[in-house]
């Protein structure tokens, strides 16, 4: 017989705001909110003209962002150029859809210029002016960007000093390594465990997450997936890439808010729910190549492969401070509830697919995939 265990009780914690310096800010931009629990196509989202940074753009708050992190899509016009800008914090951009170049600047130093497609992934460092460029003629390109930013207007409520603040770090990008230099695989000291548990990426611009093969088994997790971490030099940005088989689905687990996930390949959903003891439905957020969703501060979350091909998410991480949080948690397969296997078992044979999940692994609660050598 298999013992469930009991996840811990669902924390009160601090009382959460209604309204920050950062919301405040967004809304004078007069630039569209989408807010929910996800956007299910952003290449469809209507966009308003951003003047003074010469885009058009949208903010993304969806539940589990609020005072924590911005996203929004920036959309450069055909052969058209944004203007320059600069911000007091980093900010990484994925790039959804288009192709051109970024130039990033600082103090007297030269500018450096890279080029982008879609998929690719970089950090635009803090202090630093950025410009981008959409290398077509024939159609706009579409960024999603991510940033701390609400955090840092709650330190410091100063939209001159967020955007147009005197000081500027030339030392990031003129220092001994070219910045935008190919990604380093590092091993985090004193990480035990199983193979590949301290591997991780160090990085400022990896051309193409869709076809990133540099992968370590994701133990734990289920589903057989594997995994890329990635840090940014310069600061607390990190983020990680989860891969995973048809046919299959990942254990349900919660943690802290903030975390925003693209889908760079694949079709499949995920369900958000508050968890046992706490009032709420289960959200169910159907994703395809570009679709954003965010799981809720102590929501769990649970993600299904539904097509016929290995599905990709990736997630850019809040800070630490809201990630190792106390109440994090992970509901093993034989303590799942029957409604998820039932569903999902329900929404692949409207494809003519069986579901390829183990017995075993809704038998026994240490079960774990083999991944052979790895």
């Amino acid at each position: 017989m298999v013992q469930q265990q009991t996840p811990p009780p669902a924390p009160r914690g601090p009382v959460m705001r209604g309204r920050y310096p950062y919301d405040e800010w967004m809304e004078s931009t007069g630039l569209p909110i989408y807010r929910g629990h996800f956007v299910a196509d952003p290449g469809a989202m209507e966009l308003a003209e951003w003047p003074e940074r010469g885009v058009n753009a949208a903010f993304i708050q969806l539940m589990g962002m609020q005072g924590v992190c911005e996203a929004r899509i920036t959309e450069i016009p055909p052969g058209k150029s944004s203007e320059p800008w600069k911000m007091a914090v980093g900010e990484v951009v994925y790039v959804l859809e288009g192709q051109g170049l970024c130039t990033v600047w600082a103090g007297d130093g030269p500018r450096q210029t890279f080029g982008w497609q879609k998929h690719s992934l970089f950090l635009l460092p803090r202090n630093c002016w950025h410009q981008f460029s959409n290398a077509r003629g024939d159609r706009p390109a579409r960024l999603l960007n991510y940033n701390h930013l609400p955090l840092a207007m709650s330190a410091v409520p100063d939209a001159d000093f967020q955007f147009r603040g005197p000081l500027e770090e030339p030392e990031r990008l003129y220092g001994k390594e070219e910045f935008y230099a190919e990604a380093v695989m590092m091993t985090r000291p004193g990480a035990g465990g199983r193979r590949g548990q301290g591997v991780y990426w160090r990085a400022n611009f990896i051309p193409n997450m869709n076809s990133w093969d540099k992968l370590v088994p994701f133990w734990g997790r289920g589903a057989g997936g594997y995994v890329v971490r990635i840090e940014f030099p310069g600061g607390d940005m990190d983020c990680h890439m989860s891969v995973f088989d048809p046919q299959l689905y990942k254990k349900a687990h919660k943690h802290g808010p903030g975390r925003v996930i693209v889908i760079p390949k694949g079709d499949g959903y995920s369900v958000l729910w508050p968890g046992p003891g706490v009032e709420g439905e289960r959200a169910v957020c159907p994703w395809q190549e570009g679709t954003i969703f965010v799981p809720p501060d102590n929501w769990y979350h649970q993600h299904f492969n539904g097509g016929r091909e290995s599905a990709r998410y990736l997630a850019l991480h809040a800070l630490p401070q809201f990630s190792g949080n106390p109440y994090r948690h992970q509901i093993e397969y034989p303590d799942e509830d029957p409604w998820i296997r039932e569903r999902y078992e329900s929404e692949i044979a409207k494809q003519g697919l069986k579901s390829l999940m183990p017995n075993d692994a809704y038998e026994d609660r240490n079960w774990e995939w083999d991944y052979g050598d790895d």
